[in-house]
């Protein structure tokens, strides 16, 4: 695994689990992790510290806002202005974890979605998807969103329970390479993080 790499964690909805598929790739490959945009506390960046080693890196948030919905509609409720050029990538000669906010296309203002970030940032996309009916439609419209407008995807993580049927479909509609299973776990933390492997890096 070669340094300097950026990957850009989102999901195929709000709860798909980007914050812990995140957590589980910070720790496998001793990564930095930033949230460019938090809305609401318990912040992710808390959580990624809860069970990650304690050595790692997790920079402070881009943004942080206090009311946990959509950016857009918060940062209107506090009078803030979001645009894209305000975000400055954190300084580090280590791989960077970017976990976005919400699902794939999250606004952040009336015009720019979170999704944006992750060619702004020059990072390649990893998309989470979680097992459950209609996930099939909502992780083929989140790829065919990414590459119809050419971001680089490195490949999806199937978060929860295994579907052998959902997920064989998926795959193979979209070409996309599986980087790893989360299984369905009844408590998580830092052991059971560590214990999981994102294997196809």
């Amino acid at each position: 695994m070669s340094q300097n790499k950026r990957y850009f964690v989102t999901g195929i909805d709000t709860d798909a689990g980007k914050t812990l598929a995140s957590a589980i790739l910070t720790q496998q490959l001793k990564a930095d992790y930033w949230k460019p945009i938090q809305a609401g506390e318990p912040t992710d960046s808390d959580q990624i510290r809860q069970l990650i080693d304690s050595s790692l890196v997790v920079h402070p948030e881009g943004v942080m806002l206090q009311h946990p919905m959509s950016p857009h509609a918060a940062a209107r409720r506090e009078n803030v202005q979001i645009t894209a050029d305000q975000f400055t990538l954190p300084e580090t000669s280590n791989t960077l974890i970017i976990e976005g906010a919400g699902g794939l296309m999250v606004p952040f203002n009336v015009q720019g979605l979170v999704i944006d970030l992750a060619k702004q940032f020059e990072a390649e996309v990893i998309l989470v998807s979680r097992n459950y009916l209609g996930s099939i439609n909502h992780t083929l419209l989140s790829v065919a969103y990414l590459q119809t407008h050419n971001y680089p995807i490195k490949g999806i993580i199937f978060n929860g329970d295994p579907n052998e049927d959902t997920e064989s479909f998926i795959l193979q509609y979209t070409g996309l390479k599986c980087l790893g299973r989360i299984p369905m776990m009844d408590t998580i933390t830092a052991d059971t993080v560590n214990k999981q492997k994102i294997t196809n890096l």
